[in-house]
């Protein structure tokens, strides 16, 4: 059985998916952007406050579902440029304090809204 998570405090879906999935004791969580729940805008420039604003729109939807960064076992990130992956792990470490999730990290061509960066992670 499955069941969608669908919060306030996390940016509305921009196309016809759910922000996050539970099923059998796993949350997926739909890939996340750089876009502030509350106004709708996008943060833009720094890659480390986009980071931030990611992580904090995936720990609001974990903690729907009664889990937080610790219950991640799996990441993936997307970033349109590459040369971002330092800053971008300076930020994305201090959101998992002990043991990290298994993870890949790729560049790609364009993501939703020209954003430089995309984060999904699977839960348990």
């Amino acid at each position: 059985m499955k069941k969608a998570i669908n919060i306030s405090g996390a940016p509305k879906p921009i196309a016809p998916y759910s922000q996050g999935i539970l099923c059998n004791g796993f949350l997926f969580v739909s890939g996340q952007i750089p876009l502030s729940p509350f106004t709708g805008e996008l943060i833009t420039g720094d890659i480390q406050e986009q980071t931030k604003q990611v992580m904090e729109n995936v720990l609001t939807i974990l903690k729907e579902a009664g889990m937080d960064f610790s219950n991640v076992v799996k990441a993936s990130i997307f970033l349109s440029d590459m040369n971002n992956f330092a800053k971008v792990n300076d930020v994305y470490g201090t959101y998992f304090n002990e043991v990290p999730p298994a993870r890949e990290c790729v560049q790609v061509a364009c993501l939703p809204k020209n954003v430089d960066i995309e984060i999904s992670v699977i839960a348990a």
